[in-house]
């Protein structure tokens, strides 16, 4: 006896996978879909070790036996104090920061070597723990915008980043040739309608196949030919 068919999805804090969540319970409400958070640099080996059939995470990783979609660029930011000078500002530039303390956390997930400004010599541990040092004073950080609202506090605000690297989140899955399942979600993080989503047509379409087959055509007789028989005379 099998168990309830269900797909595991992780995903990486920050990354919000509510609206597929919500058309795949639409389309697939007898399928469990299964959600796994976890820290940015276990996502790739959630994959690779079968523990989640797909997952939302940021790029760049190591693509080797992954395939991956990117689906969005997140906006970067920084994050300070709610009376920090930065405030004043609509935006910021890496140059505005050049005389700031920047906080570089071990989980920063941003594609660069260090942040800008005088970077703090001791790294905090997460983006949560750096979040804590700039509500005490300590530094700005600079992470991605979704980042920024996970960890919000009423101290603390932010400001657009225009020239720091931008993070972008993807659908991840193995290289293996995708499973029915994987399919589906495939579709809808690309925004297929029912119709269009790859899978086996469902039952209720060959039915109605069946009942559209043409009748045949029965082909009228011809008129046969001769003579007309005489009319008698009296």
């Amino acid at each position: 006896m099998t168990g309830q068919p269900s797909f595991r999805l992780g995903y990486v804090p920050g990354v919000t996978p509510a609206k597929w969540v919500r058309i795949w319970t639409e389309r697939l409400p007898r399928v469990q879909l299964e959600l796994i958070q976890v820290a940015a640099a276990d996502a790739p080996a959630l994959i690779r070790d079968g523990a989640a059939d797909a997952a939302l995470l940021r790029l760049p990783i190591d693509r080797d036996g992954l395939h991956a979609i990117p689906l969005y660029v997140e906006q970067t930011v920084v994050v300070v104090g709610k009376d920090h000078l930065v405030t004043a500002a609509d935006e910021v530039t890496t140059a505005d920061l050049a005389d700031e303390l920047t906080l570089h956390p071990i989980d920063d997930v941003l594609d660069w070597d260090r942040p800008p400004g005088r970077v703090v010599d001791e790294r905090p541990a997460s983006t949560a723990d750096a979040v804590a040092l700039v509500a005490m004073g300590t530094g700005l950080l600079v992470v991605p915008q979704s980042l920024a609202r996970l960890h919000h506090r009423k101290d603390l605000t932010y400001r657009p980043l225009t020239d720091a690297p931008e993070s972008q989140v993807a659908l991840v899955w193995p290289a293996d040739e995708p499973s029915e399942l994987m399919e589906q979600f495939i579709g809808i993080v690309r925004g297929r309608t029912v119709n269009s989503t790859r899978g086996p047509a469902p039952a209720s379409a060959s039915a109605s196949a069946d009942k559209t087959t043409p009748k045949k055509t029965v082909p009228k007789t011809a008129p046969k030919g001769g003579r007309r028989k005489p009319s008698r005379r009296r």
